[in-house]
């Protein structure tokens, strides 16, 4: 196999790597969901008001509308601290979509190193090899889908918005929760992309250097030959 087609698919892979880095990193920088929820007082059955927030994975603003009383503007989110406050699923589960999401980022940067590495050397049989990047790219791919499930089971099952209106203000009653997932959530589906095509680009490469290998290494009575007799 020429060393110019294994340099470009190996650089490729780690090109692949390096954008799904930067699509996660800036996915993590940015918003992941936004929401709005009716409010009123507890001693009301009247849901006047309202509250909506536009949050990232660690950080946000609110808008408070009558809620239950007075009109905020930009309201700054601590994410994290306000879940804390009220503790179970929904810090939990938060906590680890981001924890997922950095373990990916590890792997991701393991895959650069090994498709770099393995362009301009050869430790095909070692753990360095081709099943390095499977391993680190895999791994990053499956953090990144679990990181995904879980942060839609935060948001719609365990109803982490409703907790972070109450965190800030446990006097009023929510109703008619409208959530909708942001860019920051959605760019995880292209990072696992990247994750897959950096596999892809190697596989194609090491399945068809096994063929030939393969092709070399018949049996010499596969091979037609002369028989002499004497």
């Amino acid at each position: 196999m020429p060393a110019v087609q294994k340099l470009v698919h190996f650089l490729s892979s780690a090109f692949l790597s390096a954008a799904g880095v930067a699509i996660l990193g800036y996915g993590m920088s940015t918003d992941w969901a936004k929401s709005t929820l009716d409010c009123s007082a507890t001693t009301s059955d009247i849901f006047n008001g309202s509250s909506a927030l536009e949050i990232g994975l660690f950080n946000g603003t609110e808008v408070k509308i009558s809620c239950p009383r007075f009109d905020t503007l930009g309201i700054p989110v601590e994410v994290f601290k306000r879940l804390a406050k009220m503790g179970g699923a929904p810090i939990a589960l938060h906590g680890l979509v981001v924890a997922l999401l950095a373990f990916a980022l590890l792997g991701s940067a393991g895959s650069i190193l090994v498709t770099l590495y393995n362009s301009f050397s050869n430790p095909y049989e070692t753990y360095m090899g081709p099943i390095g990047l499977y391993t680190c790219s895999g791994f990053s791919a499956c953090a990144a889908f679990l990181a995904l499930i879980l942060y839609v089971l935060n948001v719609f099952a365990v109803q982490m918005f409703q907790k972070l209106v109450l965190a800030d203000n446990d006097q009023v009653k929510l109703s008619h929760n409208k959530t909708e997932l942001q860019v920051g959530f959605f760019l995880l589906i292209p990072y696992i992309a990247t994750k897959l095509l950096a596999i892809l680009v190697v596989y194609l490469y090491a399945h068809a250097a096994f063929t030939r290998r393969k092709q070399q290494d018949k049996p010499t009575e596969d091979a037609p030959k002369d028989i002499m007799l004497f």
